[in-house]
């Protein structure tokens, strides 16, 4: 079988965070045969495409309507990387949320598989809410799963269906923890804690990091799988290119649980400073919503033949901060 990476290749989402990254590595290959779809509005991400090759842009309302009314419009591709949503675990819009993240997956879905495109999608660790249900990426019972917010549950939603319609046996879903590195700098409020240290730190010397209202965790020890971008996109590249057999939802994360305070450990040693955190209390909309502990079962992953190894959590934030936040550089560049 040959790769579905031959021929020409979909990005949604392809001037995002992952996105971008996901076609600076699709470059890193030689491929440039790229059609790349967002929404670019107001914000700063245009400014990932920039360094980026590919042969079209097309903005994601126009793709999804020349779609829909011609499913040759594009021509044909061998691979589709769904990567585009709205992924503020913040945003109150549900109807938004319910179109953008539910609706255009399925239309999308349905068209990939209706023209043998490879269809990989971006589901989400939030789709496992508190975790006190587990996060197995291997468990059939996906209704069991309570998500904490609405853009959990929007992608949640899109898992039920596709194990309704048999899909999760033909297209892949993957589950990114907390995804950190290059090509954030958009995301606002959404942005990893190693962006948001970067600028505190150089701005004041000091990080914040909030209390812990957990008893079961001291302040600074809770723990995130924290996954850098450069190995999320190689994760996901390989059920295209290394493995375009394997099916269903996959954890991609480094697993390992590190604590915030390991996390900052990192930051500061990468810039050269003296560790100084203050802690602070946890904002009213993220009381009752908090995550204490993800870590990802990769095992599900490793089989299917992924064998590259993750890079270790200070060197990557070594890389960020000093190839790329301290200098201004994007992927490419």
């Amino acid at each position: 079988m040959s790769s579905p990476l031959s021929g020409r290749i979909l990005v949604t989402g392809g001037a995002g965070f992952i996105g971008s990254a996901l076609v600076w590595a699709l470059n890193q290959r030689g491929l440039t045969d790229i059609v790349v779809t967002d929404v670019l509005g107001t914000d700063e991400k245009w400014k990932n495409l920039v360094p980026l090759q590919f042969a079209d842009y097309v903005e994601a309302g126009d793709f999804r309507a020349r779609l829909a009314a011609d499913a040759r419009a594009f021509g044909r591709f061998t691979a589709v990387f769904h990567l585009g949503a709205n992924s503020a675990t913040t945003e109150r819009n549900a109807s938004h949320l319910i179109d953008n993240n539910f609706n255009y997956t399925k239309e999308l879905a349905a068209w990939a598989l209706a023209h043998d495109a490879r269809f990989i999608y971006a589901s989400s660790a939030a789709t496992y809410g508190d975790g006190a249900r587990g996060m197995d990426d291997r468990t059939e019972d996906l209704a069991a799963f309570r998500p904490l917010n609405m853009y959990g549950y929007s992608k949640h939603l899109f898992d039920l269906h596709a194990q309704r319609q048999g899909w999760l046996k033909r297209i892949v879903g993957v589950k990114y923890f907390n995804v950190y590195g290059p090509n954030e700098d958009h995301k606002g409020d959404m942005r990893s804690l190693v962006n948001k240290a970067f600028a505190q730190i150089t701005a004041t010397g000091q990080l914040k990091l909030f209390k812990s209202e957990h008893p079961d965790y001291k302040d600074g020890e809770q723990k995130r799988d924290f996954l850098y971008v450069k190995d999320a996109v190689e994760m996901t590249l390989h059920f295209a290119e290394k493995n375009p057999t394997a099916a269903g939802l996959y954890n991609l994360g480094s697993g390992e649980a590190n604590t915030w305070l390991a996390l900052a450990d990192a930051i500061f040693s990468a810039m050269g400073r003296t560790r100084n955190i203050e802690f602070i209390d946890l904002p009213e909309n993220l009381r009752g919503k908090y995550q204490y502990f993800t870590q990802a079962d990769t095992a599900k992953l490793r089989a299917t033949g992924y064998t590259r190894p993750m890079t270790p959590l200070r060197e990557a934030v070594r890389d960020y901060v000093q190839n790329y936040l301290t200098p201004g550089r994007k992927l490419g560049e």
